[in-house]
């Protein structure tokens, strides 16, 4: 619509130009986040196999040490869980697998539903980083678009409608549907966006000095390049925090394992044949 109404208006150069830019931005921050999660990722993938290989593998093999262990002295409680999960998993593989791939498959064909992915998204929002993320990532996709629509003629109405629903968040896009009636019923762009109850107020302040200003297009591509530069610190942060957290819970579980496999050895040992007879 904005490259048609450039056409018309003789600015398509500019309109051109403004769009390639949102293109790049836009690429180059989901390059940003995939590469920020990619490492997280990899250590829960990772850390997972390690943790089925030694439930599943390791510690069965040892089961005759631990009932030999357990008729002379008793075996620690921590040994006894992991048993009874180690035991109880490849007791019922046969069936835990097809259950768990129906249940993936489920999950995976409800999270493409409407329905699924606004539950998911409003989840999303509530996580206390990431939902700052999500909103500054939302505010500068929408301040772009909406300045680049602007400036290839488009109406104000008309741009908020093809903007708000270009939002990959469906909760903030089902929010900002409140907007819309307002700009038809001429109040002011500022005021009918507070109503979509999402928008950073700092941002909704730079978007009203330029509604006032007469410079709403320049003010929106200040708001687009202020949260674009927000996102990224946050996103650092993300994943700052992040990177730690996930290894220091895989580590405790890893060493929970490891403890429940040596812990019974080192008892018996550090009793002696005392402990024995």
């Amino acid at each position: 619509a904005s490259l048609l109404s450039g056409e018309k208006s003789g600015a398509l150069d500019d309109v051109l130009l403004r769009y390639v830019d949102y293109l790049k931005r836009s690429v180059s921050l989901t390059r940003k986040l995939r590469g920020a999660l990619a490492y997280p990722a990899f250590l829960v993938i990772a850390s997972s196999f390690m943790v089925a290989f030694l439930t599943l593998y390791i510690v069965p093999r040892m089961a005759d040490l631990f009932t030999t262990l357990s008729a002379s002295r008793g075996l620690p409680t921590i040994t006894v869980i992991v048993l009874a999960i180690s035991n109880g998993v490849a007791n019922n593989i046969w069936w835990l697998l097809p259950v768990a791939l129906i249940l993936g498959l489920v999950a995976f064909v409800w999270l493409r539903t409407e329905a699924g992915r606004l539950i998911v998204h409003r989840l999303l929002l509530k996580i206390p980083i990431a939902g700052v993320l999500i909103r500054q990532i939302a505010t500068a996709q929408l301040a772009r678009s909406l300045s680049t629509l602007l400036s290839g003629g488009i109406t104000v109405p008309d741009s908020w409608d093809i903007a708000s629903q270009a939002l990959n968040n469906l909760d903030l896009r089902q929010r900002s549907h409140a907007v819309l009636p307002l700009i038809r019923e001429g109040r002011g762009f500022t005021e009918a966006l507070e109503k979509a109850n999402w928008i950073p107020d700092l941002g909704l302040d730079m978007i009203g000095i330029g509604e006032k200003s007469g410079s709403l297009r320049e003010m929106l591509d200040e708001v687009a390049a202020f949260y674009d530069a927000e996102a990224e610190v946050k996103l650092e942060q993300l994943t700052t925090l992040l990177e730690p957290l996930i290894l220091i819970f895989m580590a405790l579980v890893v060493v929970a394992i490891l403890l429940a496999i040596y812990l019974p050895i080192i008892e018996t040992i550090s009793a002696g044949p005392s402990g024995r007879g």
